[in-house]
């Protein structure tokens, strides 16, 4: 099952009895289990019947205690349990017991960044509907995902705003979910939410900025794209966000290229690309620009960033402007 799944059947006030959320989307997981303990829980009832556990040196007994414990003036029981990968085999067995026949009166619900598939405790919640995986949708994939979230609000969300929304947000689905918060107010109940809406409540700086670095690696611009890192920084983008964003905008460039190649101009080589039509003419521009090793010499630079940004003590600062600089330099073979 995926977590999507979970979310959807939690709205419509349906839950299973455990659910295990294993993944590395923080945000899905929240999500689910916000809606999973609305569903569950009577508000009036429920400081008495919830109960939240962490793996840490958890044992078993307790969470199985409190999960055959009868509801206090109330049909469920909810009882979350984060960080599962740090409990013990042995206690683990024993919750894959009772994950096999839960009581029917409590929801448990399981949460892991990553679980080893051999525990028994994995491999029993999988061959049920507990299991969800909370994996973030990447790249064109999280349209439908817009698009969900956009009908959970009462809004009609054409495919060009939705385009223009992650755009301007880039796959960060937290941002995304605030932009439409926000964009819900704006246009009002059961409006549609188009491009011009779009554009008025959403900030578009960053993105256009990270255009600007872009185009100014292309044209082996150090100053500007210099400048443009910096004002990025000033703005307190984590540097590993903006290689992310970088990154994403020279993937489109480099699908904008194969698509101008195949003959396709315009708005149907921007779809290809995976950009917004209104994005046409500035992506075939940057598309001529960067030739195939820029593109290759690129990518590489900004891999070696990645590992540098997640695995030294060096300041994130240095380490993205040392692989601007190095992105601008002469052009490589």
């Amino acid at each position: 099952m995926e977590i999507q799944t979970v979310i959807d059947e939690a709205r419509a006030g349906r839950f299973l009895p455990v659910h295990v959320l294993v993944g590395a989307e923080k945000f899905l997981i929240e999500r689910a289990i916000g809606l999973l303990r609305k569903a569950s829980l009577d508000e009036g009832t429920a400081a008495f019947n919830s109960d939240v556990f962490h793996g840490q040196g958890l044992e078993a007994r307790k969470v199985l205690a409190a999960a055959k414990t009868i509801p206090m003036m109330a049909k469920t029981r909810f009882i979350l349990v984060r960080d599962v990968e740090a409990i013990a085999t042995a206690d683990l067995d024993l919750l894959a017991d009772y994950a096999a026949a839960p009581a029917p009166s409590s929801c448990v619900v399981f949460t892991a960044e990553k679980l080893d598939g051999r525990t028994r405790f994995a491999k029993t919640t999988q061959k049920s509907d507990a299991w969800a995986d909370a994996s973030a949708p990447k790249g064109r994939a999280i349209l439908p995902w817009v698009f969900g979230e956009a009908r959970s609000r009462g809004h009609e969300l054409p495919p060009q705003a939705a385009e223009a929304l992650v755009d301007a947000t880039g796959n960060d689905l937290a941002a995304i979910d605030d932009a439409l918060e926000r964009l819900s107010l704006y246009v009002g109940a059961g409006k549609v939410i188009d491009v011009a809406a779009v554009e008025a409540v959403v900030a578009r700086v960053r993105v256009d900025t990270i255009w600007t670095l872009v185009d100014a690696v292309s044209a082996r611009n150090a100053r500007t794209a210099m400048g443009a890192l910096r004002s990025l920084l000033a703005d307190r983008e984590p540097p590993l966000r903006i290689l992310a964003m970088v990154g994403r905008q020279l993937r489109m460039v480099a699908r904008m290229r194969e698509a101008l190649a195949s003959g396709l101009r315009g708005p149907e080589a921007t779809k290809v690309a995976g950009a917004p039509p209104f994005k046409a003419r500035e992506l075939t521009e940057s598309a001529r620009r960067f030739t195939t090793p820029d593109l290759r010499a690129a990518f590489r630079a900004l891999a070696v960033a990645d590992m540098a940004l997640k695995g030294t003590k060096r300041p994130p600062e240095t380490v993205i402007e040392e692989t601007v600089l190095a992105m601008t330099r002469s052009r490589q073979p």
